[in-house]
């Protein structure tokens, strides 16, 4: 596979304080990328300089293995994108702002019938915008990104505003279009609940900094399985353990330890008993996808 996008030590920095900081991001050709981070985390920043609409103060950007800066229009061409809230004159009604988007790029009637099918505005496209839900503007903001079907989209919180049916089918619409369009797609979210149903790859910005870059799959593989075991003694279990050189951390009822190989945990459940302790359970603890999340940027994922 191509790589689509790929920045190198990607920076911006608004007086003292740098909003991003040094973003090596790389999208390969037909993946869906969800960018993760908490609100205020960078994603925005780093998905308007890759658009050419913020400045980097360092670093660079290269898009279908073309510098950005010198091919600007040309990768534009073949780039649809949300940022932020989409914009809109709220006194013509949706096809008529598909109409103007339609002019600007140059493309057939079929491709504003299609997208404005995608997104389910189709019967609601002669109403005036000013007179649309949230839910309904965000879903034509979609539609614009997609009139041209472009090679690579990008969407900043594109499920913003939508209520759980509409957050659906939005998800469901994302995962067809490598396929069906042959399209890459980035995609940011604070989310992780969301990215992790649709992602092929994910990056993890917090701070400005990336964290993490891989497979959903790696990203799991960063938590190591805990052994968690309730005792009828845990304080003299513990004790015990400790001086046969394990390392038991009390967590509620339960004592953990991390990394155990199966024969360890075997022979520590024989040592308990055959010190008259009682093993009343044990247990293999793996955290989940939102946990390491927010291990990683200390943050909820809801804020």
């Amino acid at each position: 596979m191509e790589q689509v996008i790929a920045t190198q030590q990607l920076s911006k920095r608004y007086g003292n304080v740098y909003r991003v900081k040094q973003v090596n991001l790389t999208v390969q050709e037909g993946e869906i990328y969800g960018f993760l981070g908490p609100n205020g985390a960078g994603k925005s920043t780093t998905l308007k300089m890759i658009l050419g609409l913020v400045r980097p103060t360092e670093g660079k950007v290269t898009v279908f293995g073309k510098d950005l800066d010198s091919n600007r229009r040309q990768i534009l061409a073949q780039t649809g994108a949300l940022i932020e809230s989409p914009s809109f004159y709220g006194h013509l009604t949706g096809l008529e702002n598909m109409r103007v988007v339609q002019r600007l790029r140059d493309v057939p009637d079929q491709n504003v019938k299609e997208a404005l099918s995608i997104v389910r505005l189709d019967k609601a496209k002669d109403k005036r915008v000013d007179q649309y839900s949230l839910g309904m503007k965000q879903r034509l903001g979609i539609a614009m990104a997609l009139v041209s079907f472009p090679k690579l989209l990008i969407l900043d919180e594109p499920t913003n505003g939508l209520d759980p049916a509409g957050i659906g089918e939005i998800r469901e619409l994302i995962k067809s279009l490598p396929q069906r369009y042959e399209m890459t797609v980035l995609i940011s979210s604070h989310l992780l609940s969301e990215i992790e149903q649709i992602a092929t790859s994910v990056g993890i910005i917090h701070e400005g900094e990336m964290l993490f870059q891989g497979s959903l799959e790696q990203l799991q593989n960063r938590s190591r399985p805990a052994i968690k075991i309730k005792t009828g003694n845990n304080p003299m279990a513990q004790h015990m353990l400790l001086r046969q050189g394990y390392a038991p951390v009390q967590d509620g009822e339960f004592l953990a330890l991390e990394g155990l190989r199966d024969e360890q945990a075997a022979e520590i459940n024989r040592l308990l008993v055959t010190n008259d302790i009682d093993v009343l359970r044990i247990e293999e603890h793996k955290k989940n996808l939102e946990s390491i999340f927010l291990d990683m940027t200390g943050k909820e994922s809801s804020l």
